[in-house]
C-alpha cells in the first residue's frame, strides 16, 4: 500500500498512510507561522523511514505555503540537522 500524506486541518496535524498504520506530526498554526509540536509513529511502522517521510513532506508543505518552522518537537530538530535545505523556512 503506498503512503499517502495529508493535512488534516481539524484535528491540527499531518498525517501518513504507510502499510496500514498512520504515524502523525501535530502542529499549531498562528499567522505564517506554524510548530511542529509532536511526532508519533506506531510500533510497527517504525525504523522504516515514515517519520522521516512524514516531517518531509510536512515541511515541504510548509514551505509552499510560505510559512515559516518552529520545530519544538526533537525529532523534527534532529531531522533538520540532518537536512540542512530546510533551514530557509526556520521561524
Amino acid at each position: 500500500m503506498p503512503s499517502s500524506l495529508r493535512d488534516n486541518t481539524a484535528l491540527s496535524r499531518f498525517e501518513l498512510d504507510d502499510g496500514g498504520v498512520t504515524a502523525v506530526l501535530n502542529y499549531t498554526l498562528a499567522g505564517n507561522v506554524i510548530t511542529f509540536q509532536h511526532t508519533e509513529t506506531p510500533v510497527q511502522a517504525r525504523g522504516r523511514g515514515t517519520a522521516s517521510r512524514l516531517v518531509q513532506g510536512a515541511l515541504e508543505m510548509a514551505r509552499a505555503r510560505g510559512l515559516k518552522v518552529v520545530p519544538w518537537c526533537s525529532f523534527v530538530r534532529a531531522f533538520l540537522v540532518k537536512h540542512p535545505d530546510f533551514r530557509d523556512i526556520l521561524a
